[in-house]
């Protein structure tokens, strides 16, 4: 890559603010009268008892369960007139005695567990204990209630009924919330997490100039409208989906499913429905009026790792196959952990590995194989549709095909009675054992083959049934992490029982109640979120709410968040004019270090080499960069991107010195601080006029006195530098495929890109605030 100029550049390196790990529980005993199972003992049970005495069978120890009433009422095995739990009665709870003695050859947990109960949790279980130990199913396995809007002091501040609930747990912690925020953060905030790109001039100047009453609303409906609102929301549910546009294993062969990626862009911008989203990537080759469109979206359970290497077992790679689909279906749909019940029961859900291998059953009757054709294979495993002209010009129409060659996507059907699905002993594909039908677990809700078929359309049905407790909580959670950078379940892929209590139950419950009885309306949940004063409030953090809340949990301001890896290219992008907006189509390959794909290919295919695209494919947005899975663009992993492995639903937020790196000598960066420059240049005013308007169009605010001062007095000196090097002037303006502009001044040309480079390097330029 293309190194810094040597001159005198000050910048803030970047420095996102990273929330730490979160609170397990936000309703602590000691904050009222009675203890609650679910949010008090629970959690302790769980991450100090369940290992040995929870619902795997096999690792369970003294044939001892504390994860069920039953099993914690019981007597002793070894003493039938003693009992782990006498409600009301601690002193005559063996497991009070155990978790109490001094006793090293009794105490639980035991020494070599390396686990301990403070004296506070053994307080809280005596509490417990004392009350009546009354046990509750898990929290997410209880089917929501709409809760009653509650009191709160600060009456005239909420804007729509998320807000009290925001409000009334604020208020319980001593907290009031921030000022709203001031119209030009507010809409930088606004346009990417709508959009995923900054507001451009036109729109800034009309919103500012706005003072209606509605103002804010015209704005957030005019970004829902955008045609890159549904790039926005499509491209975390490719993590979801764990899109990809190679194989994966060590050959890493090319796969053609960018239509499907079309497709999911076309169905958020049609703001098709929920329920509809989901049935038609779950079973759209089953419904009753199946389309070819319907077929497309089924794509989603296709998208795993596929092996080409010769020699594999064919059965072997096949079960792996149905495995990523079965994991990928829990978290991604009911955010459970499904993957730790597939060799052995759950240790802390109530998931058999016979409900995982029911749960397997659905995905198991695909005609397909573990290795089909070569790694150049022309042809989409089976099996496959076909895209045509037709297709693309009237059904498909949403598909971005720019040529007329064949084009095929691999989906799903199912041959009904193809297989019988058997558990597996230790998960081992060879070690099959007792045969098991389509089935859930029955913690969550039964699956009354009577009213759901035993397939996967019956699958979806039960998914979106109203007792259904998980479906729609999982959802409106992702959209609140979305927005929020933190999930009320901050553990948005494991709402089981090592998850995260919800920092908000009844918040989260009117969410999902009221979006399901809301015809499923993903923009209508979006608006809600963003009309809520709790969205609109300033990102300030005074030194009191940091002490009291240091990771936001209660919203009392809004967050600071860096910007998805994706999205900081896409601003480089669009507040430099280099922009290629066209929405779809395939993946590009754009700027990226020579050897890196090389080094990491086995040498066949033609993925082996990296050959770059040009022209207006380098200036796609980043949800369209190729993804290779075993070699993924280097520059979206240090921004945290997924690398498309596995199903993914939270990414991780780091701050390494990398990132700075990144910024200070990507090509994308310097190009771009290059063509904004000469595009300042070709317009009229003074060099203070380009400054500033430079600032607008990164920071989507003008700048302050202080800081414009500092500009200037950085453009001067760099004008210094280049006019007694102008050798350097001239190599840094070499920079990037975009056709240079004729520029006569080239000192002031390459001082004025300086100036727009360092504006790039600014924390504020890669945060929204």
């Amino acid at each position: 890559m293309p190194s810094i100029a040597p001159n005198h550049i000050w910048l803030l390196l970047i420095s996102v603010t990273l929330l730490g790990t979160g609170m397990s529980c936000s309703n602590r005993a000691n904050d009222r009268e009675l203890v609650d199972y679910n949010f008090d003992v629970r959690p302790i049970l769980s991450d100090k008892c369940f290992k040995c005495h929870g619902p795997d069978a096999n690792q369970r120890k003294a044939d001892l369960r504390l994860d069920t009433e039953e099993g914690a009422y019981a007597a002793l095995k070894d003493d039938a007139s003693q009992f782990v739990i006498v409600p009301g009665e601690p002193n005559q709870s063996a497991l009070y005695h155990r978790i109490t003695t001094t006793d090293s050859l009794d105490i639980m947990p035991p020494p070599e567990a390396n686990l301990a109960l403070s004296e506070g949790e053994i307080e809280l279980l005596k509490k417990w204990i004392e009350q009546g130990a009354e046990y509750k199913p898990h929290w997410a396995f209880i089917p929501p209630e709409m809760p009653d809007r509650p009191e709160v002091e600060l009456a005239d501040w909420p804007q729509n009924d998320i807000d009290y609930y925001v409000l009334k747990k604020m208020e319980s912690q001593g907290l009031s919330p921030n000022s709203e925020a001031d119209k030009a953060h507010l809409l930088k905030r606004l346009a990417f997490d709508l959009t995923g790109l900054p507001p451009d001039l036109e729109l800034q100047e009309k919103y500012l100039a706005d003072d209606s009453e509605g103002a804010y609303e015209k704005v957030v409906d005019e970004l829902l409208a955008s045609p890159h609102y549904g790039e926005k929301l499509a491209l975390h549910w490719l993590d979801v989906a764990r899109y990809a546009d190679s194989h994966g294993y060590q050959d890493d062969g090319l796969r053609t499913m960018w239509p499907w990626r079309d497709w999911v862009i076309h169905a958020f911008n049609s703001n098709y429905p929920y329920d509809q989203f989901l049935t038609w990537q779950l079973a759209g080759d089953l419904i009753p009026d199946k389309s070819k469109e319907t077929l497309l979206a089924t794509g989603f359970n296709r998208n795993h790792k596929i092996t080409q290497e010769g020699g594999v077992i064919d059965e072997e790679y096949r079960i792996e196959y149905v495995t990523d689909r079965t994991n990928t279906f829990g978290k991604a749909f009911l955010g459970l952990t499904f993957e730790c019940a597939k060799c052995h029961d759950h240790k802390y859900d109530p998931i058999s590995q016979k409900n995982y291998y029911e749960t397997f059953a659905f995905f198991d009757q695909v005609p397909e194989k573990g290795l089909v054709g070569t790694i150049d294979a022309s042809f989409a495993d089976p099996p496959n549709m076909e895209i045509t002209n037709e297709d693309v010009a009237g059904i498909l129409d949403f598909i971005n095909k720019q040529d007329s060659a064949k084009l095929e996507v691999m989906v799903m059907q199912d041959s009904t009675g193809i297989r019988a699905t058997q558990i597996l002993d230790r998960g081992l594909y060879d070690a099959k054992t007792d045969t098991v039908t389509p089935n859930m677990p029955l913690a969550i809700m039964p699956f009354d083959t009577a009213v759901f078929p035993a397939n996967r359309l019956g699958l979806a049905r039960w998914m979106l049934a109203e007792e259904q407790p998980l479906t729609a909580r999982v959802f409106v959670n992702r959209i609140w992490q979305e927005l929020f950078g933190r999930g009320i379940v901050k553990t948005s892929g494991d709402f089981g029982m090592q998850g995260n209590l919800p920092t908000n139950l009844p918040l989260l419950d009117y969410l999902a109640i009221d979006f399901r009885e809301n015809g499923w309306d993903i923009k209508r949940l979006i608006k809600q979120i963003v009309m809520s004063a709790t969205y609109r409030q300033s990102a300030e953090v005074p030194q009191e709410k940091l002490e009291k809340d240091p990771e936001n949990v209660y919203l009392a301001r809004a967050p600071r968040l860096r910007l998805p890896a994706e999205n900081v290219r896409d601003l480089v992008l669009a507040s430099s004019g280099l922009l290629n907006d066209d929405i779809g189509g395939p993946s590009v390959k754009t700027y990226q270090p020579d050897g890196i794909w090389e080094s990491a290919s086995s040498g066949r295919g033609i993925l082996t080499n990296y050959i770059q695209d040009h022209d207006k494919d380098l200036y796609r947005r980043g949800m369209y960069q190729f993804i290779k899975r075993t070699v993924p663009p280097p520059v979206m992993l240090m921004f945290d991107a997924s690398n498309r492995d596995q199903c993914e639903v939270r990414r991780m937020r780091t701050n390494t010195p990398l990132q700075a790196l990144v910024m200070l000598n990507d090509p994308h960066v310097l190009e771009a601080s290059r063509v904004l420059a000469e595009k300042l240049f070709g317009e009229a005013g003074d060099i203070d006029a380009k400054i500033e308007k430079a600032f607008q169009l990164i920071i989507c605010r003008p700048p302050g006195a202080e800081e414009f001062a500092v500009l200037q007095g950085h453009f001067k000196e760099e004008s210094q530098y280049f006019a007694e090097h102008p050798d350097a002037a001239e190599k840094f303006l070499r920079t990037g495929e975009f056709p240079r502009a004729t520029v006569e001044n080239v000192t002031a040309l390459a001082a004025l890109m300086q100036v727009v480079h360092t504006i790039y390097n600014l924390e504020e330029a890669i945060v929204k605030t």
